[in-house]
C-alpha cells in the first residue's frame, strides 16, 4: 500500500469518485483503487464461477480465479458443486493446476501429500505422528482447505461470494435472472453444455471499460464502421440472388444508425444489472434452423415456444464482470489483473437437443466478434487501449457518463430507458461505490466498538 494512500480507509474518498454524471479517471488508472476492488467489492459481490457443465462427475473440477483470488470449482462426491480457496493448508501451496481436470475422491497437494476431500476436507497427513502434542488440532491447518463465503447454483450457472456475510444471491440479482432463464430454455431440453473451448486474451485497459462497452450503443457504427461496415459493403456488391453468408448475417446489425440502437431500448436493474435490446436487438434477424422451431414447440408449447425466442437481449451485464448473450448463446468474463490489465474469458454454449446449426452460428459469432483475432472486437479493444493511454494524460480528471441523465432516476429500481442512454453505466458506478464502501464503513464500525 501506498506510503500516503488516498482512498484506504477513506469510504467518503472513495464515493467521491462517483458523481452524477461523471466519473474520476482514478477510477480506471489507480492501484491503490484497484486493490480496494478486489479486497472490498469482488469479495462482497456474486461472481461468476464456471458452469456446471464444466464438472459433470464426481471429482471433476474446474481451478479459475474470483476476483485476485485463486479457487477451484470442483463436484463433490454427493453430485453438490463446492467452491474452494485453491490452497494447500500446509504450506499455501495451490492444489489445481489452471483449468479443468479429475482429482478422484480427494484432492493431493503436489508438494507434500496433504491430501483433502473433495468439499476440503483434511482427509491425511504423511507422518502424521511428527504433529501430536503441537496443538495441531486446534490451528487452521487442521480446518483443511478453506470454502469461499457463499456458493449458489443457478440453472447451473456457478457463482460464488468470498464473504461469509452479505447480499444474499436472490437479492443481488433478482429479476436480472431471467436473461439465463431464457438462455436455459432456447434449449428444447432446458439444458446448457459448454462447448467449443474458451477464448482468453490480454486487454491493456482496466476491466470496467470492458463493462461500460457491453451498453455502450453509441459507438458500433462508428468504432465497427471500418470492419463490419467493410463486410457489409463487400456483400452488396455480390451477383442479386447470392445467398447471404451467416458471416454477413451476424455483421450487418452492428452498423445499423443510431436510430435502431435508439429504439432497442435498455433496461436497467438493481445493483449494477442491466440489458440493451428490450424491444429488438442486432440478434432479432437470424435465420431459423431447420427443425428448431418444431423442436421448440414440442417442448414448450407454441405461445411459451413463441415467448422465449421472441426474447432477443442484446447483452446483459451482470455486474461486476459478467456479460451474457443468451439469443447466441456467449458469456464473457472480464477478469481483472490490474488496474490496466483485463483477462477476457469467452465462452459458448450449446443448446441441448437443438440443431448444430445453432452451434455453428454461436461458434462462428465468437471467431468473429469476440476472438483475438476477430473481425469486430479488435475494434474495441484498441478504444479500449487508447482510452487508457488517453487517461494516463494531465487532461481532463473525469470522464463522462451524463447522455440523459434525469436526477429522478437515482430513486429508481428497475425501469427501461431510451437504447443510447448510459443510464446503466451510472447505475453501474452507483453499485461499485456502494459495494466498494459498505465493507469499508463495518470494519471502521467494528473497529470503533473495540474497547
Amino acid at each position: 500500500m501506498d506510503r500516503n494512500p488516498r482512498y484506504h480507509d477513506k469510504p467518503e474518498a472513495v464515493a467521491a469518485l462517483v458523481r452524477d454524471t461523471e466519473v474520476h479517471k482514478d477510477c480506471y488508472t489507480s492501484e491503490e483503487v484497484f486493490a480496494l476492488e478486489m479486497e472490498q467489492l469482488f469479495a462482497s459481490a456474486w461472481i461468476y464461477v464456471g458452469h456446471g457443465s464444466q464438472i459433470p462427475k464426481p471429482g471433476d473440477f474446474y481451478a479459475t480465479t474470483v476476483g485476485d483470488q485463486p479457487v477451484v470449482m470442483v463436484r463433490h462426491t454427493d453430485a453438490s458443486i463446492k467452491v474452494l480457496y485453491n490452497r494447500c493448508a500446509h504450506k499455501g501451496v495451490q492444489i489445481a493446476p489452471e483449468g479443468c481436470g479429475h482429482t478422484g475422491k480427494f484432492f493431493r497437494c503436489p508438494y507434500h501429500a496433504w491430501t483433502y476431500r473433495t468439499d476440503g476436507r483434511l482427509l491425511s497427513i504423511p507422518l502424521k505422528k511428527g504433529y501430536d502434542n503441537t496443538g495441531f488440532e486446534a490451528c487452521e491447518a487442521s480446518q483443511g482447505m478453506v470454502a469461499v463465503g457463499a456458493v449458489e447454483v443457478y440453472r447451473d450457472f456457478v457463482f460464488c461470494r468470498l464473504r461469509p456475510q452479505g447480499i444474499g444471491f436472490a437479492e443481488f440479482f433478482g429479476p436480472s435472472l431471467s436473461t439465463l432463464d431464457n438462455m436455459v430454455e432456447r434449449s428444447p431440453e432446458g439444458r446448457l453444455e459448454v462447448a467449443g473451448g474458451v477464448m482468453r486474451y490480454l486487454h491493456r485497459c482496466n476491466w470496467k471499460m470492458l463493462v461500460d462497452n457491453q451498453t455502450d450503443t453509441c459507438h458500433p457504427m462508428v468504432a465497427h464502421e471500418s470492419s463490419a461496415g467493410t463486410a457489409v459493403k463487400v456483400w452488396q456488391q455480390a451477383p442479386e440472388g447470392t445467398p447471404r453468408p451467416m458471416a454477413v448475417e451476424l455483421f450487418a446489425p452492428f452498423v445499423n444508425p443510431y436510430e435502431f440502437f435508439e429504439n432497442m431500448g435498455i433496461r436497467v436493474w438493481p445493483n449494477g444489472h442491466g440489458h440493451t435490446g428490450v424491444s429488438d436487438s442486432i440478434h432479432a434477424a437470424y435465420s431459423p434452423a431447420p427443425g428448431y422451431w418444431e423442436s421448440m414447440v414440442a417442448a414448450y408449447g407454441e405461445e411459451r415456444a413463441r415467448g422465449i425466442l421472441g426474447e432477443v437481449r442484446h447483452n446483459t451485464v451482470y455486474f461486476p464482470n459478467l456479460m451474457v448473450k443468451g439469443p447466441i448463446q456467449t458469456l464473457r468474463l472480464f477478469k481483472p489483473l490490474a488496474a490496466d490489465r483485463t483477462l477476457v474469458e469467452s465462452w459458448t454454449f450449446r443448446l441441448a437437443g437443438a440443431p448444430d446449426l445453432l452451434l455453428e452460428r454461436t461458434l462462428m459469432y465468437n471467431r468473429l466478434v469476440n476472438a483475438p483475432t476477430s473481425v469486430v472486437g479488435h475494434d474495441d479493444l484498441e478504444m479500449y487501449e487508447r482510452a487508457q493511454q488517453g487517461l494516463a494524460s494531465r487532461g481532463s480528471q473525469w470522464v463522462n457518463v451524463g447522455r440523459l441523465f434525469d436526477p429522478a432516476e437515482k430513486d429508481q429500481g428497475e425501469a427501461v430507458t431510451n437504447g443510447t442512454s448510459e443510464w446503466q453505466m451510472r447505475s453501474q458506478m452507483r453499485a461499485w461505490v456502494r459495494f466498494m464502501t459498505d465493507g469499508m464503513h463495518d470494519a471502521m464500525h467494528a473497529q470503533e466498538a473495540r474497547p
